[in-house]
């Protein structure tokens, strides 16, 4: 069981961010700990969607970007529709924080909103304020803000090799 939270980032140009970030998540919901995913930025894959499925209720995807391409490819008016749908993840995220809902939260590539200038880094400071001192919280992202150092109590750099 968990019995204090942190905050944890995997960021970096290597792969496997989200894959470790995820494999955290299943270790927690192994403890008996109930995991909330939220992804950001990610194109709609069904297979990991029905994959998902079968985790719950221990574990839940949420993801509340409607179109089914990259963001960079889509047109101005569909990408400001998508940033309306990522704001509602966000408040999703500090919802389920403030009500207690899980133990383990994962922000899925929350730190891409920032790097593309979806969002500007303060406005994760709410989300990571309403956690409770028991509560994890997981993001990835490529790149870790320097604004957010003093919310984050461990930093994983993902780095490719070749």
């Amino acid at each position: 069981m968990i019995e204090k939270g942190y905050v944890q980032v995997f960021c970096g140009n290597g792969e496997g961010k989200s894959s470790a970030a995820i494999g955290k998540g299943i270790l927690s919901a192994i403890d008996g700990n109930q995991v909330i995913v939220v992804q950001f930025m990610k194109e709609k894959n069904d297979n990991e969607s029905k994959f998902f499925q079968r985790l719950e209720p221990e574990i839940k995807l949420f993801r509340f970007e409607k179109m089914e391409i990259c963001f960079n490819e889509l047109s101005e008016d569909e990408k400001r529709e998508e940033v309306t749908n990522m704001r509602n993840g966000l408040n999703y995220a500090k919802k389920v924080l403030v009500t207690g809902e899980c133990d383990v939260l994962i922000l899925d590539e929350v730190l891409a909103l920032v790097d593309e200038g979806i969002i500007e880094c303060e406005e994760l400071y709410p989300i990571l304020e309403a956690r409770s001192d028991d509560t994890i919280i997981i993001m990835t992202g490529r790149v870790m803000p320097e604004k957010l150092k003093d919310y984050v109590d461990c930093v994983s750099n993902i780095e490719a090799l070749c």
